[in-house]
C-alpha cells in the first residue's frame, strides 16, 4: 500500500476507533438507471444534495491527480458546504450552477464513473466524487484490500434477464466491481458482487438490464 493509500487507511481508522465512523463512502446509482424520483442514496434523490446544500463547488478529482493512471476526466468532483467554501477560498474548486452540475454528473456516467458520497464522522456529506477503480483510495481499498467495512452498497442492484441476454459482453467493461464475465459464451453475473452503480445499464444494447430495491441480508 502506497503512502497516499495509507492515508486514507489511517484516518479511517483513527475514525473507526473513536466510534464516531460508520463507512467512508456509499455508491450512488446513475441518473440514467432509474426514473428520477428512484435515483436514490439514503432516501434521498442524489441531484438534492446539490440542490439542498448550503452551498457546493466543483473540484479536479484528487486521487486522479495524483496517480495519472487513466484518461477519465477529473473536473467531475464536488465539495459540500464548508468544504466547498474552503475549496473556493483557497482556489482549488469553484462554483457552478445546478444545471452545469448536472451536465458534469452525465459526462462522468459516459465515461463509466462511479458516483461515490463521501462521509466525515457523524456520517455527513462532505463530497460527491465520480471514481475510477484505478485512482479512488476508497475504490482502491474496496477492491485490492478488501475493505468492505469502508464502502457502503447503494440501496439498490442490478438484475438481468438472462433468456432475454445475448451474452455480449459490453457491460463487462463497465463494471468495476468484477460482477460479470464471459464464460464458455454467456455472461455470468454475480450479484454477491453488484454494487449498485447502474453503469451497466446504458452499455447494454439490448436495453434489458434494470435496477431493483436490494434486498435486506
Amino acid at each position: 500500500m502506497d503512502e497516499f493509500l495509507k492515508s486514507f487507511a489511517d484516518k479511517y481508522e483513527k475514525w473507526n476507533d473513536e466510534s464516531n465512523f460508520t463507512c467512508s463512502s456509499r455508491i450512488i446509482p446513475v441518473g440514467e438507471s432509474f426514473s428520477p424520483q428512484q435515483w436514490v442514496v439514503h432516501g434521498e434523490v442524489v441531484f438534492d444534495i446539490l440542490k439542498n446544500a448550503r452551498s457546493f463547488a466543483l473540484t479536479e478529482c484528487l486521487c486522479r491527480t495524483h496517480y495519472n493512471r487513466c484518461t477519465s476526466p477529473r473536473d467531475v468532483c464536488f465539495l459540500i458546504d464548508d468544504f466547498s467554501d474552503k475549496g473556493v477560498a483557497h482556489k482549488k474548486a469553484w462554483r457552478i450552477s445546478l444545471d452545469e452540475a448536472k451536465a458534469v454528473l452525465k459526462k462522468a456516467d459516459q465515461h463509466g464513473l462511479v458516483h461515490l458520497a463521501l462521509y466525515m464522522p457523524g456520517h455527513k456529506i462532505y463530497a460527491l466524487c465520480s471514481c475510477c477503480s484505478c485512482c479512488c483510495h476508497d475504490l482502491q481499498l474496496l477492491l485490492q484490500y478488501h475493505r468492505t467495512d469502508l464502502v457502503a452498497r447503494s440501496d439498490y442492484i442490478a438484475f438481468t434477464p438472462q433468456d432475454q441476454c445475448t451474452s455480449c459482453g459490453r457491460c463487462i467493461d463497465r463494471c468495476q466491481f468484477g460482477a460479470r464475465k464471459i464464460t464458455e459464451g454467456l455472461l455470468e453475473y454475480d450479484p454477491a458482487a453488484c454494487m449498485g452503480c447502474g453503469l451497466c445499464i446504458s452499455a447494454c444494447p439490448e436495453k434489458i438490464i434494470g435496477m431493483q430495491k436490494r434486498q435486506s441480508p
